[in-house]
């Protein structure tokens, strides 16, 4: 099992580490190994999340998540992403942005540092997002009960995600975007119209994906309850295929930019170890791959079934990210703090997942109780 999910983890990073040495030496691969440890320390809560959506889908999917997945999460937004926001920013051509990549990297690391404010508004806002529309759910098993159940009772309100997700953008854009440090140290620029118009895109990103693939997610539901009526009433039921299939397209085009979202700091960090555009790619590349098995192992083994407080430590996670996503617009924040903030919520939660199971347990008594509705952490 372990072996044939991480397979491929495994041979690419045999290859990508091979790689490396040859082309840039001993040095060269160091770098690699370390930003794929950057990369898979700073993403493990995003293996949580798109595992407890990944599971929804058929074996199919899983696949095209862990192959075309892995090509647009490597290419896309660990190579080409960079290049396109400094090719937007700079107002430079495709060509030019990529000419500029290779031969003067001192100025593309600038050009994209300065880009910064937009990149982490966008990010920020989306994940911040999904950390609010979790919290103010109302979910039969709890893990912060103290904190959860009171936060359920107002998300009653069905914009109230949006509203304080559009208060936090105001506030952040009126406060931390107003002086923010240019690249070289030397003095400040006004970016708060910059960080209202991204964090906006972000907040619309959202909507319209999140949107689009819950509506598919509840019809998906619903034709699958109607199926099963008709088949109890031996009338036979209407295949499903077709719509699960739309399904899974938005379900995984909302996975995908859940993973740009995440792969924000980690794009970022890495220029503080290198600004090889190809170094950084296959040394992140490398790291996205792990999170992709990862996120199948979880799923496959029905982890979060067994563990269900894991789902909530990673959302916390994921509200943590967006907060200091927002706040490294202006104060740069190491990226061994975001790391491990994220590995101990989540460790946290895990705590609690087993503690519960054992109290379900009893003594002496292994064949398990009833779950229980609320931890009361």
């Amino acid at each position: 099992m372990l072996l044939k999910t991480f397979g491929w983890s495994f041979a690419i990073t045999a290859a990508g580490l091979a790689l490396a040495g040859v082309l840039w030496g001993w040095q060269g691969l160091a770098i690699v190994a370390i930003l794929s440890v950057l990369e898979i320390s700073l993403s493990f809560d995003n293996a949580v999340i798109n595992a407890g959506i990944l599971r929804k889908m058929n074996a199919f999917w899983q696949k095209i998540f862990l192959t075309v997945g892995i090509l647009i999460a490597v290419f896309g937004m660990r190579l080409v992403f960079p290049i396109v926001i400094v090719a937007i920013t700079a107002k430079l051509g495709p060509l030019e942005a990529v000419d500029l990549a290779i031969n003067d990297k001192a100025r593309y690391e600038e050009l994209v540092t300065a880009a910064h404010p937009a990149i982490a508004a966008f990010g920020g806002m989306f994940l911040l997002m999904i950390f609010l529309d979790f919290i103010f759910e109302d979910r039969d098993i709890k893990w912060l009960a103290w904190l959860e159940k009171p936060l359920a009772r107002l998300g009653k309100l069905e914009t109230l995600s949006t509203v304080v997700a559009l208060v936090v953008l105001l506030i952040t854009a009126t406060t931390l975007a107003t002086a923010v440090p240019v690249h070289d140290g030397v003095g400040t620029v006004d970016k708060a119209t910059t960080v209202l118009l991204a964090g906006i895109g972000g907040l619309v990103t959202y909507l319209i994906v999140g949107g689009i693939s819950g509506f598919f997610e509840d019809r998906l539901e619903q034709e699958e309850e109607e199926e099963e009526a008709e088949k109890a009433s031996a009338k036979g039921g209407p295949s499903v295929v077709g719509l699960a299939g739309k399904a899974a397209f938005f379900l995984f085009l909302y996975l995908e930019v859940i993973d740009a979202s995440f792969s924000f700091d980690g794009v970022i960090g890495a220029f503080a170890i290198t600004n090889d555009i190809f170094v950084m790619a296959l040394g992140l590349g490398i790291g996205a791959m792990y999170i992709r098995s990862l996120t199948v192992f979880l799923v496959r083994k029905g982890t979060l079934d067994d563990y269900v407080y894991l789902e909530h430590g990673a959302h916390y996670a994921i509200g943590a990210l967006a907060v200091i996503l927002l706040i490294t617009i202006k104060h740069e924040i190491s990226e061994v703090v975001t790391g491990l903030i994220g590995v101990v919520l989540i460790g946290l939660s895990f705590w609690s997942s087993v503690v519960r199971n054992r109290k379900e347990a009893g003594p002496g008594d292994g064949s398990g109780a009833k779950a229980e509705v609320s931890s009361g952490v």
